[in-house]
């Protein structure tokens, strides 16, 4: 699987977020506490959504399924004018990513991406959030669900 290099812009999301570790994954939970209120939010870019985990600077050196990261179920918008009460903004800097095109809901994905693809690629991982995009040809728990995974990367030295 080879991925496609883009170089993402700048993008305003808004949603709500909490800290989890593999160990104590807490997905579900934050996305039953935000898809009833995605409405709520006003001048959304598209009605794709945004999977967004950010990662503390040492995370990938040793795995550890115990490791503490934060995870944000968001939508794009245009603005941060009107940030729904409980929600949150988050700014995505941009920069050069990996992506990848996934079908189905097997996690081998990440394996792959990790333990072979960054390693044999002209690229190393770089800190920034990682993410993916559920758009319209998502559906959840699906095996021909399809999602795009966004991951940060920068040009070895």
């Amino acid at each position: 699987m080879t991925p496609r290099i883009e170089i993402l812009s700048e993008k305003k999301l808004i949603g709500k977020r909490l800290q989890m570790s593999l160990a104590n994954n807490k997905t579900q939970e934050l996305w039953q506490g935000f898809m009833p209120r995605r409405n709520e939010i006003q001048n959304p870019v598209s009605s794709d959504l945004y999977a967004v985990q950010v990662y503390e600077p040492n995370y990938f050196e040793a795995f550890n399924p115990n490791a503490i990261f934060e995870k944000w179920a968001t939508l794009e918008v245009a603005d941060f004018d009107s940030i729904p009460t409980a929600m949150e903004s988050l700014t995505l800097s941009g920069g050069l990513y990996a992506v990848f095109e996934h079908k189905g809901h097997s996690t081998a994905i990440f394996d792959y991406i990790f333990r072979e693809w960054i390693p044999n690629s002209k690229y190393d991982l770089d800190q920034r959030p990682h993410f993916e995009i559920l758009g319209a040809k998502y559906k959840k728990d699906d095996p021909n669900s399809e999602e795009e995974i966004w991951i940060p990367i920068k040009e070895k030295n």
